[in-house]
């Protein structure tokens, strides 16, 4: 039976370079009334972490949640999904430094610019900022991962460095990290620090 993970598996081969027969008869048959684009799956993790908290199961309302893979592949994923393409309404989270790339891929396709919500450096670093650092060692402790974010500090390169940026960069140093702990962090919220752009994100939707 096809679900909204169909859909994500046709919609990202298509992006691939296979052909698009497969999204465009999902997209219809589901249907799908809205993609949210993000670069990668520690967003997914932390955007469906979000919409469970708060009751909502994004797949049966018609929205699919998808990882690009990257922001420079932001272009190619507008132009299927947008206006030239099945004419989804469009939305997700960007980073800053990369927010004019995004604004012309959208540009082009023209599709609506608004719909996306922009992180100071990106998603991990809202959501550190949002917790603190002190609660963010707290969780790494719980998952088991203290001795390892201690080693982490030792290295030099990690010297000079803020609190929150080493603990930004320690996630990202081992394969599934961030997809852990997009889901541990967001989790860890109170109700008030939800970050601004995935708040926003989550209620546009």
């Amino acid at each position: 039976m096809a679900d909204m993970g169909s859909f994500q598996e046709a919609v990202i081969a298509w992006a691939a370079g296979g052909p698009g027969q497969r999204a465009h008869e999902l997209a219809a048959t589901l249907p799908v009334r809205a993609a949210v684009l993000l670069e990668g799956p520690s967003d997914v993790a932390a955007v469906n972490a979000l919409a469970a908290r708060r009751g909502r199961n994004l797949a049966a309302e018609g929205v699919c949640v998808l990882s690009m893979g990257g922001a420079m592949s932001v272009g190619r994923f507008v132009s299927l999904l947008g206006p030239p393409g099945l004419g989804v309404r469009l939305t997700g989270l960007c980073d800053e430094q990369e927010r004019s790339f995004y604004d012309r891929a959208l540009e082009r396709a023209g599709a609506a610019r608004q719909g996306f919500f922009v992180c100071a450096a990106d998603l991990e670093d809202e959501l550190i900022r949002a917790l603190g650092v002190g609660r963010v060692e707290e969780l790494v402790r719980a998952e088991g991962d203290l001795r390892a974010l201690q080693t982490f500090l030792r290295q030099p390169a990690q010297q000079g460095r803020t609190s929150q940026q080493q603990l930004r960069r320690f996630l990202g140093t081992k394969k599934g990290r961030k997809i852990q702990y997009g889901r541990v962090l967001v989790e860890a919220l109170d109700a008030d620090q939800v970050p601004a752009p995935l708040d926003g994100l989550l209620t546009s939707l």
